[in-house]
C-alpha cells in the first residue's frame, strides 16, 4: 500500500467566527474573505492528485478554511472526494452540523471532522464567539452517530494552559473519539496582543489587555507531565478517546522517562519522525499560495495555480529539509524523531525556521546535546 501524503486544502476564508488566534484574521480584521472557484478546485485537485502520482503517493486531504462547509461548492467539492475514492479529514466549525450534513459527509468519504476548545466555557467562548464552548461539544455525538471521528484540537497559550486538564475531562465526558493539543504560533506583535488574558473580558470597542503570552520551557514540561498523567489514568479505565501527542517534545518527555530509546540500527541521516514540514505535508490557501506549513507565517514556496506542486516539492521545499541547520537540535540525539516545532520557533524568533524551540528543555537531559 502507498504511503499517504497529506495536504491541508484551504478553499475558502470565510467563517462565522473572528478568533483572537487566527491566522487569517489576526492581523486585519477587515480582511475581505478570499475563497476558490469550483474551476480553481478542480485543478487544485488534479495538481494534488498528479503529485502523488509523480512520488507514488496516496492523496489524504484535510479541508478546511474559514469554515469550509461554507463555500458554495462544498458539495460538490465533496462528490469529487467520492468519484475518486479518496479519504479527508474536514477542519471547522460545529454551526452548520446537522444530522444530514454529517449524513452526507460520511457518505462522500469524510473520516474525521476535527473542532477547537480553546479554554472552559469563558475562555474558550472570548477567545471565538459566544455559545461556542457548548455547541462544539454538543455536536460530539452527532458526528459519531454518522461514523465520522469526531476530534477535538486546543491551541495552548499562556493564557488557557491552566485549564487544558479541566478541557480534557470535558472532551472525554463528550465522547470525542480524539484529543489533542499544539501551541500557539504568533503572528506578529499584534497579534500576540490579542492573546491577553479573558478575565475579565474587555468591553466592546476597547483594546484587550496585554499579558506575557509565553510559555517557559519548565510550565510546558509540567503541562507534558500533568496530561501524561491523565492520559494514561483514563487509558488504563478503557475510556474511548483516543489522546493523540502530537507535539514532538512528546517524544523529548518519552526520551527523559526511559520509554523511547534511540534505535541502535539507527542510520545518522535518516529522518524517522518528528515534524513533517519538509517531509509528507503540503498547505493550500484559497488564493492558491503553498506553504511548507500554514503555521510558518513565512514559509511560502509557490502558487498551485501556476506551479507544479511536483517540482516545488524539490525545488523550494529543499529549504525545509537543512537538519544541520537547526541551532539546537541539531546538536540533540533526539534530531532524527523530534525537532520540537519549527513553527513555533519561527514566530517567536523573527522567522528563522530553524531557530530553537523555545518550550524545548533538551539541555537540562545529560548526555542529550553535544557540547
Amino acid at each position: 500500500m502507498k504511503p499517504y501524503f497529506s495536504f491541508q486544502w484551504h478553499i475558502t476564508d470565510e467563517c462565522d467566527q473572528r478568533c483572537k488566534h487566527c491566522y487569517i484574521f489576526a492581523e486585519n480584521t477587515q480582511k475581505c474573505p478570499d475563497h476558490m472557484s469550483r474551476e480553481q478546485m478542480t485543478a487544485v485537485l488534479d495538481n494534488c492528485l498528479d503529485f502523488c502520482e509523480n512520488y507514488g503517493r496516496q492523496p489524504y486531504f484535510y479541508l478546511t478554511g474559514g469554515d469550509p462547509i461554507l463555500h458554495p461548492d462544498f458539495w460538490t467539492l465533496l462528490a469529487m472526494f467520492k468519484e475518486k475514492e479518496i479519504p479527508f479529514t474536514i477542519m471547522g466549525n460545529p454551526f452548520h452540523l446537522t444530522e444530514d450534513v454529517c449524513r452526507r459527509m460520511k457518505e462522500c468519504g469524510c473520516v474525521r471532522y476535527q473542532m477547537s476548545i480553546d479554554g472552559m466555557e469563558k475562555t474558550h467562548d472570548w477567545f471565538r464567539k459566544p455559545g461556542s464552548f457548548h455547541t462544539t461539544l454538543e455536536k460530539v455525538g452527532m458526528l459519531n452517530a454518522a461514523g465520522i471521528r469526531s476530534i477535538i484540537m486546543t491551541t495552548v497559550s499562556g493564557k488557557n494552559i491552566d485549564e487544558v486538564p479541566h478541557i480534557i475531562d470535558a472532551v472525554v465526558a463528550a465522547g470525542t473519539k480524539v484529543y489533542a493539543f499544539a501551541r500557539y504560533c504568533p503572528t506578529s506583535d499584534e497579534a500576540g496582543a490579542k492573546m491577553a488574558h479573558p478575565a475579565p473580558a474587555p468591553a466592546l470597542g476597547h483594546p484587550c489587555p496585554s499579558r506575557e503570552n509565553s510559555i517557559s520551557p519548565e510550565r510546558y514540561h509540567k503541562l507534558l507531565e500533568d496530561c501524561d498523567n491523565i492520559f494514561r489514568k483514563y487509558e488504563a479505565a478503557g475510556c474511548e478517546t483516543y489522546f493523540n501527542r502530537k507535539d514532538h517534545l512528546w517524544t523529548l518527555l518519552d526520551y527523559e522517562k526511559g520509554r523511547f530509546q534511540i534505535p541502535a540500527d539507527a542510520e545518522p541521516e535518516m529522518i524517522y519522525g518528528g515534524c513533517n514540514c519538509g517531509n509528507g505535508h503540503l498547505t493550500i490557501l484559497p488564493t492558491g499560495e503553498v506553504f511548507a506549513c500554514r503555521r510558518v507565517q513565512n514559509s511560502r514556496v509557490g502558487n498551485v495555480f501556476t506551479d507544479r506542486l511536483a517540482k516545488l516539492w524539490t525545488g523550494r521545499m529543499e529549504d525545509y529539509r537543512e537538519y544541520d541547520k537547526f541551532q539546537k537540535c541539531s546538536k540533540c540525539k533526539l534530531l532524527a524523531w523530534c525537532r520540537g516545532c519549527p513553527a513555533v520557533a519561527s514566530s517567536t524568533s523573527g522567522g528563522n525556521f530553524y531557530a530553537a524551540d523555545p518550550q524545548c528543555w533538551a539541555e537540562q537531559i545529560d548526555g542529550l546535546l553535544a557540547v
